[in-house]
């Protein structure tokens, strides 16, 4: 099949590439004509034979919401549009509304296997109706990891962005998890080799993972992580995962812990760290530290 890709960037010009290995025709476009195909949406969408498929790798929020428009007045009834990208599931219900309008079909797809997804493949969670994700299909079959998983229907649209949220929220607290036995390790003397006790951990153990793995490359590349500053980001996710869990009365505690993590390590000189010290002396005497 044919199909347009906007946004070629980490994630997106990889997926061009693994696609194309599937034998399909992809016409992708970027800002950087440099990785770009064709210089414009409506160079792409004339290179497409109805009905189109479009799928859409952008930021969230500002980025999606003006590529979903323009996408909507250059494509035809019958067309459809991915969004890939790692959208809310409630911008999802209102990008499905305003396309189908139109006639346009709508598909929002979860994608995770970032710079790796090339050769092992994607996995991915996507929502719509069954008609538009047929139009898709061959394009989702062709993204996945080999062998029966790593590709669902998740259900109707924002289903996918959905899944794909708390996917990214079990992440936080998995890795939150590694980060704090791996300091706890560090931090005793009588353990002498702390890479070589996460490396043991990749076999036999139910705590293995590919994320264990990546840890174990990382230990490798720098042993205690001295070249690193104590600093994450967060990309959204995590949050959104937390607000759809209060929203829904249902308890996550250590995602919510990891996200928070995650605030702690912006501060350099935590106040709350410093309230806790000036009670702490305050009512048991304990030492302060000045700076």
């Amino acid at each position: 099949m044919e199909l347009g890709l906007v946004g070629l960037g980490k994630m997106g010009g990889n997926m061009r590439e693994r696609i194309r290995r599937a034998g399909h025709t992809v016409h992708g476009f970027d800002r950087n004509p440099d990785l770009a195909d064709v210089h414009s949406l409506d160079e792409l969408v004339g290179k497409l034979e109805s009905p189109r498929v479009v799928w859409v790798m952008v930021p969230a929020g500002g980025p999606t919401q003006s590529t979903i428009d323009e996408l909507g007045e250059l494509l035809e009834p019958g067309d459809v549009v991915v969004d890939g990208g790692n959208s809310r599931w409630t911008d999802d219900e209102k990008h499905a509304e305003e396309l189908a309008a139109k006639g346009i079909g709508f598909v929002d797809c979860g994608v995770s296997g970032g710079v790796w997804g090339l050769e092992n493949g994607y996995a991915l969670m996507y929502g719509g109706d069954a008609e538009n994700v047929a139009k898709v299909q061959p394009v989702f079959d062709a993204l996945k990891p080999e062998g029966k998983y790593g590709s669902v229907h998740a259900g109707k649209v924002g289903a996918g962005h959905f899944a794909k949220m708390v996917h990214n929220g079990i992440e936080y607290a998995m890795m939150q998890a590694y980060a704090e036995g791996w300091e706890l390790l560090e931090k005793v003397d009588s353990v002498t080799d702390v890479r070589e006790v996460f490396r043991s951990w990749q076999e036999g153990t139910v705590i293995r993972s590919w994320l264990l793995d990546l840890a174990v490359n990382a230990l490798d590349d720098d042993e205690h992580l001295d070249r690193l500053k104590g600093f994450a980001q967060d990309s959204g996710e995590g949050r959104w995962t937390v607000e759809a869990a209060i929203d829904n009365a249902v308890p996550l505690p250590a995602i919510t812990a990891s996200l928070f993590a995650r605030f702690a390590s912006r501060q350099d000189d935590s106040p709350q760290m410093k309230m806790i010290a000036a009670l702490r002396n305050q009512f048991g005497g304990h030492a302060v530290e000045a700076k």
